[in-house]
């Protein structure tokens, strides 16, 4: 359990691609509605990680108001700038966020995330970090994330596209004053999707945190897997979301594995990959460029 970390990507918004999402969120999508929804699910965890973003809705301020309405003091949360919500709490939005990796953007968003969680955010992450980001050669930018890191604030940085490995090894390789900038990653990695295992046992082996984000591959691998993770669920009396995930708590290189449940139903199907041993799963790999292909035209729902 300790290795788990909840995302609130699927409950600080209304629409959202993860499938499998649409059933599990009341039909109501009213921000009252998925503050109790965010909740419900925070209250089942008993995780006590808890990841969110900027650009996850109202996701920073479900959770700020959770903590102080619980009291929990044992809570480790991580949160990421860089993509701003810009859905305006509409399903049907022609956008629903806009990344910007500049200085402006960041200090107005650490402003943001620091009014509404304080000191609670133990790690601060760049979003979506690819290697074509403008913060490689913002020589400002990466002062102030300097400056910040030196202050106390440990950084990281997400990670996707099928270039993640290079965003991955070009990130961690950033320093200042002979100091990283970064000590922590977040990347996709599951069994459709496994080409950054490599630059992440590197990024472990150098001493940096490690986090798996989308396991499940926004929902695909729980909704719709392919036979060889049904037929593994069959054998071990599991289901297809828990394989999937127990394959990611078996790399060696994880250090915390990111669920992104809908409601406390998908978070105890979730939960029980902590039971399982690392399923024997065939070569499910999909060509890097094919799967971020796909994940691009899941919709909004």
């Amino acid at each position: 359990m300790s290795r788990f970390a909840i995302g609130l990507a699927a409950l600080g918004r209304p629409a959202y691609i993860n499938l499998g999402r649409a059933d599990a969120l009341p039909a109501d999508r009213s921000v009252p509605s998925l503050r109790a929804a965010s909740w419900d699910v925070l209250d089942a965890a008993g995780v006590r990680r808890i990841d969110t973003a900027r650009s996850y809705g109202r996701a920073e301020e479900f959770l700020a108001g959770w903590l102080d309405a619980r009291g929990h003091a044992d809570v480790t949360v991580s949160s990421k700038w860089g993509y701003a919500y810009v859905g305006g709490w509409r399903m049907d939005a022609a956008a629903h966020e806009s990344k910007e990796h500049s200085l402006p953007r960041f200090r107005a968003q650490l402003a943001e995330s620091r009014a509404l969680l304080g000191a609670r955010v133990a790690l601060y992450q760049v979003h979506s970090l690819t290697v074509d980001s403008p913060l490689f050669t913002d020589d400002a930018l990466l002062d102030a994330l300097a400056e910040l890191a030196d202050s106390g604030q440990r950084l990281g940085f997400s990670t996707s596209g099928p270039a993640q490995p290079a965003a991955v090894r070009r990130g961690l390789a950033l320093v200042r004053a002979g100091v990283p900038v970064f000590t922590a990653v977040q990347s996709t990695w599951n069994p459709l999707e496994p080409s950054v295992g490599p630059a992440l046992a590197e990024a472990r082996a150098a001493g940096a945190h490690v986090a798996v984000k989308e396991a499940l591959a926004n929902g695909r691998l729980a909704v719709d897997p392919p036979a060889a993770v049904r037929a593994a669920a069959d054998r071990l009396g599991a289901t297809p979301d828990a394989v999937a995930l127990a394959a990611a708590l078996a790399q060696p290189w994880a250090d915390t594995v990111l669920l992104g449940p809908a409601s406390p139903a998908q978070l105890g199907s979730n939960l029980a990959a902590a039971c399982l041993a690392a399923p024997d799963l065939p070569d499910l790999a999909e060509e890097p460029a094919a799967y971020w292909a796909t994940r691009s035209a899941l919709p909004w729902d």
